[in-house]
């Protein structure tokens, strides 16, 4: 399976061109509701601008739900280049909006294309990316001559704890990719003599974690 990425957090990014101030704010969205939200969040933050031009897609390949509009610029000078740049990045599940404070020189159709292309592209190179999966959150109390191995073989089958909690023995919350728990299991069971199972207490199909960049 293709890893989807996402957005980890909003980012917003500017540029001048031709005295023009094109601000990019750009975030995850998972619906089409939330997309609507940051887009009406940011045109009222920037109320007074020229225009708020906004695109979103949400989903991945291949079912995916685009949407952009050009805000009162000339037709198919601002949303679709805008959204031809989110749908060029390999990113899912994205809303940007790019505001623009006219400086006083008109940049004409090709210039217009450039600039809102640009200030897209700008804002994809500073955001922080996070790749969307499937995972398993997952208790298991161990006793305290375990729980250091326990940790480490947590970590070593990539691993998150979430929780713990210190009584007469250690109940310990974790969170795993569903192949990695699979990898886990038979090992927490050999190392605790068929004593400990690992139980899971939920399971997210849209589980966000970080990574440093695209693969």
């Amino acid at each position: 399976m293709n890893p989807h990425y996402v957005p980890n957090g909003d980012i917003r990014t500017e540029i001048t061109v031709m005295n023009s101030r094109f601000i990019a704010s750009l975030g995850p969205a998972f619906s089409v509701e939330q997309a609507r939200d940051f887009i009406a969040r940011i045109k009222s933050e920037f109320q007074d601008a020229s225009h708020n031009v906004p695109a979103f897609l949400i989903g991945h390949s291949p079912s995916v739900i685009a949407h952009c509009t050009d805000d009162g610029e000339p037709s198919g000078t601002a949303g679709r280049p805008v959204l031809s740049v989110l749908q060029g990045s390999g990113l899912g599940d994205i809303v940007i909006v790019v505001t623009r404070y006219f400086g006083g020189t008109k940049l004409g159709k090709g210039g217009l294309v450039r600039a809102y292309g640009d200030a897209a592209r700008q804002a994809l190179k500073k955001t922080p990316l996070a790749e969307k999966v499937v995972t398993h959150t997952v208790m298991f109390a161990v006793p305290y001559n375990l729980y250091e191995p326990a940790k480490i073989l947590l970590d070593r089958h990539k691993g998150q704890i979430l929780d713990e909690v210190f009584a007469g023995d250690v109940t310990i919350t974790g969170r795993f990719r569903p192949e990695d728990l699979d990898r886990f299991q038979p090992q927490l069971n050999e190392l605790s003599n068929g004593k400990v199972e690992a139980f899971i207490i939920e399971t997210k199909q849209d589980t966000l974690l970080p990574v440093s960049a695209k693969k």
